[in-house]
């Protein structure tokens, strides 16, 4: 969690492995992602980006059906099995009468459930969302955090950035919070209430934070 402009996006696209950190070793599945092929790290880990390039005339459905390709070989098509997996995840996230409309044609946040879509037909093993509910209405942020609560129940690594501090008090189990691009706390919601408040909220904890932060550094 963390405001604008503090590094979260950075963060998102450093272990996605967009960009190249200048040190240090980011591991998923206990390797090296630097060490990692572009498609077997596509297999293990999915990404909701927050502002994606996706071509205008795309279906959503070619869009879901595009996480699909980690998992098939160089001259491989999508068969049947893909196709379906594809259209299940549409099921899943309530967007399946979006799939005939093309990308161009959609709102930002139809092609933000239609990522999720995406992302949910790749079953990776770990998840990255940045800024998941920004373009969501009501019912879209419901059905995003039965998403979460689903791919936690079934084991799934999930990371995801917001800014939003009682989004990641109701979903997270672990919460890390950024400052001026610094990660100056990271714990479980109850060890961060632990440290310094009985009953505290978690905008009373970053308030608390942020504030020890900019006295120590001015």
């Amino acid at each position: 969690v963390g405001p604008n402009g503090c590094g979260k996006s950075t963060i998102i696209r450093a272990l996605s492995h967009v960009i190249s950190t200048q040190r240090g070793r980011m591991l998923l599945d206990g390797k090296d992602i630097a060490s990692i092929s572009r498609q077997e790290l596509a297999r293990m880990l999915g990404v909701v980006p927050q502002m994606p390039l996706l071509p205008s005339a795309f279906t959503a459905f070619e869009v879901v059906l595009m996480g699909r390709n980690p998992h098939l070989g160089l001259f491989q098509y999508e068969g049947r099995k893909e196709l379906d997996i594809a259209w299940h995840a549409m099921e899943k996230t309530m967007t399946q009468h979006l799939a005939q409309r093309r990308v161009g044609e959609l709102s930002g946040g139809e092609i933000q459930s239609i990522l999720i879509a995406r992302v949910l037909a790749q079953e990776t093993k770990a998840i990255l969302l940045d800024e998941p509910t920004a373009n969501l209405d009501p019912h879209g942020v419901k059905r995003f955090r039965e998403f979460i609560t689903e791919q936690r129940a079934r084991g799934k690594t999930i990371i995801f950035s917001t800014h939003l501090l009682t989004e990641a008090e109701q979903l997270a189990d672990r919460v890390g919070i950024f400052v001026n691009s610094r990660l100056v706390a990271q714990e479980s919601i109850g060890g961060l209430r632990e440290t310094f408040l009985a009953n505290g909220t978690i905008e009373d904890m970053y308030l608390h934070y942020v504030g020890s932060y900019e006295h120590e550094h001015h």
